[in-house]
């Protein structure tokens, strides 16, 4: 995994310390195994989005602060200048861009995500979390499955969905896909 990833787990770790929560508590917010969630603390697996919001969500700590180890400060308002949000690769494939990672108290967190193409056919990886969703496809073609169900959205179309069931998406026609990511 890359140094990115490496941090937030240490950041995990601190947290998790700090508060002096236990795995099995953090596992369960994270709604994985111990063992997964000790992999997330590793810095050796990929840590979902979604289990970082609900780790800020339940322990009341900024998700900003998991993800880039900054504090947001801004209250009134944020500006993020086009391609000057902090961003987060999660794995070579993922990068997310954050649009609001300096406004403190958000009641979503908007992403711009890219995903490139993969070189070989592998299965999807899905992964779940509390709350919703909003995807809104900016550019490419991508393949999005929630809850076994698998569609195909194009540039232009979008969809809102409960964020508990199992989700996951992928590249199409092998082409970098761009989408909005906006987990409520």
């Amino acid at each position: 995994m890359n140094q990115q990833i490496r941090d937030i787990a240490e950041r995990l770790r601190g947290l998790r310390d700090l508060f002096d929560i236990s795995v099995s508590d953090m596992a369960a917010t994270c709604h994985v195994s111990e063992q997964d969630y000790q992999g997330y603390e590793s810095g050796e697996c990929d840590i979902p989005i979604g289990a970082l919001q609900s780790i800020s969500k339940k322990y009341n700590f900024e998700l900003s602060a998991l993800l880039f180890g900054n504090e947001p400060n801004m209250k009134s308002f944020f500006l993020t200048r086009a391609g000057k949000g902090d961003t987060v690769e999660r794995t070579r494939a993922y990068n997310y861009q954050s649009l609001a990672s300096r406004f403190t108290g958000r009641k979503a967190d908007p992403f711009i995500v890219t995903v490139e193409p993969e070189a070989e056919e592998k299965a999807m990886n899905l992964n779940s979390h509390n709350g919703q969703e909003f995807n809104y496809v900016l550019e490419g073609k991508m393949l999005l499955s929630v809850g076994g169900h698998e569609l195909t959205l194009n540039t232009g179309d979008s969809l809102y969905f409960d964020a508990t069931l199992p989700h996951g998406m992928k590249a199409l026609d092998g082409r970098t896909v761009r989408f909005l990511a906006v987990i409520i």
